[in-house]
């Protein structure tokens, strides 16, 4: 059952970011892209719970139930562990960053079948120094939601 659960994961629609379908596919997609733990996004937790302290955003990172709450300039994150889908406070609207795709993976190598821990840290550092994002697809959400 241990090998299930990471198929499942990556075959869902909950785990595709760019997932824009309205209707019950989209209720799902929300509804599991912020559920509840699986074991393995429990082992991440753990993991994480072990790195942040060592980490330079450490003062700006805490962990909550299912989330890594991340605190930048412009806004607060929430970072779910199992999905690593961005919820912003305070309205909680969803921020989309993905991965640039063929780009070679990082020198680090972290124990886990999948990319997520990597790719929620990755996320961490970003939305810790929110202020210098460069990035115009990302800017323009941030600003439209920080806009009162």
């Amino acid at each position: 059952m241990r090998d299930v659960d990471p198929f499942v994961g990556v075959t869902s629609i909950a785990a595709d970011p760019d997932w824009t379908e309205q209707g019950p596919a989209r209720a799902y997609w929300q509804r599991a892209g912020f559920a509840e733990l699986t074991e393995t996004a429990e082992a991440r937790r753990d993991a994480l719970e072990r790195i942040l302290p060592r980490l330079k955003i450490a003062d700006r990172c805490t962990l909550d139930g299912r989330h890594l709450i991340v605190r930048g300039d412009l806004r607060t994150y929430r970072i779910h562990l199992g999905s690593a889908d961005i919820l912003m406070e305070p309205d909680h609207s969803c921020l989309c960053i993905v991965p640039a795709r063929g780009k070679a993976g990082g020198k680090v190598y972290l124990p886990f079948e999948d990319d997520r821990l990597s790719l929620i840290l990755s996320k961490a550092f970003l939305l810790a120094a929110d202020t210098e994002i460069t990035d115009a697809s990302i800017r323009a959400r941030l600003e439209a939601v920080s806009s009162p």
